[in-house]
């Protein structure tokens, strides 16, 4: 059963020196048109929207605050249109610090959003700069305040290490700030240089100095230790809450649950089926104005091929994969269908087995994808 929607906003006054996302310069697009084809989408998902229980909403992109005031109401008057509200417990948007304004939070709050995700990356004003980033710390504390003015329930910030000649002090201060924030969840990542971005260019004419493996380790090291020591629950390899602000809505991934993506290069997961829609801004419009769906890629996911995204997703998670849920799901034990990669993984201390949950030890958390390996065929 759906049990969640993406929205994607691809449009950003600035494009990040990282990002591979379907993005946009917001300069000269549709912007308008655009909204009112997101709008047309949810109407030709009516039927499985009704059938669905929809407990969390994500707007991402590219920028969702990158919009006016008038274009998100327009935005959110669509989706209280289109999608069910009543049982939504998690209603999330994006933003960039320095594109929110009270007003926009003031709206956001009026139309039920009760969290926001903020790409702050780092509290280093150099590396900021690196990065592509247009807003300053002070941005970020002018949220906060805002989030408190119009008592938002809770707020998210992404924070990246890895970063190129990044130091270690320079990852302490960044965390260290979001701990002085009380900022109630933060997800962490380590950069990952994606073909198609400037990153790549420049690491490709050996013009970009990345941080050595160790260092990055260290880095992921030092986060673990400090957030557990700052009363946050990592609750997934990269993502830390404080008690009871986890993101319901990426544990709908990680779960394995399906849920559907509106907008342009979303994708979705809807009875059995894996889609993408087309990204190109005019090619996903004019297929919309002919009254389809903006399919560009649909696959109808095996049973084999369930069970491996169960548990390379579900690992990911600190609680881990449910042995009980696995066989209620798929028919067959996770022994009956992993049983020696199970044994391979205990061996070498990757896995352990507890209360009914298969989950990663310490030293797996460190070597995730080499675990997440041993399940794809």
């Amino acid at each position: 059963m759906v049990r969640g929607v993406y929205i994607h906003i691809p449009f950003c006054h600035q494009i990040c020196n990282y990002c591979d996302f379907n993005k946009f310069f917001f300069h000269n697009q549709p912007v308008d048109e655009y909204i009112e084809s997101l709008g047309k989408e949810m109407a030709l998902w009516t039927d499985d929207l009704k059938k669905a229980k929809i407990d969390t909403i994500f707007i991402g992109g590219g920028t969702p605050t990158s919009l006016s005031l008038e274009q998100l109401e327009r935005l959110f008057t669509l989706i209280h249109m289109y999608i069910p509200m009543e049982q939504v417990i998690e209603f999330t948007s994006e933003a960039n610090p320095d594109e929110i304004t009270l007003e926009k939070m003031q709206l956001m709050r009026k139309f039920g959003v009760n969290r926001l995700s903020m790409g702050v990356q780092t509290f280093d004003q150099d590396l900021l700069k690196v990065l592509g980033r247009t807003h300053s710390n002070e941005h970020v504390y002018e949220v906060i305040e805002f989030a408190k003015q119009t008592d938002f329930p809770s707020i998210s910030i992404d924070l990246m290490y890895g970063l190129p000649n990044q130091t270690m002090e320079q990852w302490k201060a960044s965390l260290q700030e979001a701990f002085r924030l009380k900022i109630p969840h933060i997800s962490a990542y380590s950069l990952l240089v994606e073909p198609k971005t400037i990153f790549y260019n420049l690491l490709s004419k050996g013009k970009l100095s990345l941080p050595g493996e160790d260092l990055e380790a260290e880095m992921y090291g030092y986060l673990m230790d400090e957030m557990k020591q700052n009363s946050y629950l990592q609750y997934e390899i990269s993502n830390f809450s404080l008690e009871g602000k986890a993101s319901q809505h990426n544990l709908l991934y990680w779960n394995n649950d399906e849920y559907i993506g509106l907008g342009a290069g979303a994708h979705g997961y809807v009875n059995g089926v894996r889609y993408s829609n087309h990204g190109p801004l005019k090619k996903y419009m004019q297929t919309i104005d002919s009254g389809e769906k903006p399919l560009m890629m649909q696959k109808e996911v095996t049973q084999t091929e369930k069970m491996e995204e169960e548990m390379f997703l579900g690992l990911r998670k600190n609680a881990g994969v449910s042995l009980v849920r696995f066989e209620e799901r798929y028919g067959q034990t996770l022994p009956q269908v992993y049983g020696e990669q199970l044994e391979e993984l205990l061996r070498k201390d990757l896995i352990l087995m507890e209360n009914n949950f298969v989950k990663l030890t310490t030293r797996g958390r460190f070597m995730g994808n080499e675990v997440f390996q041993y399940f794809l065929k």
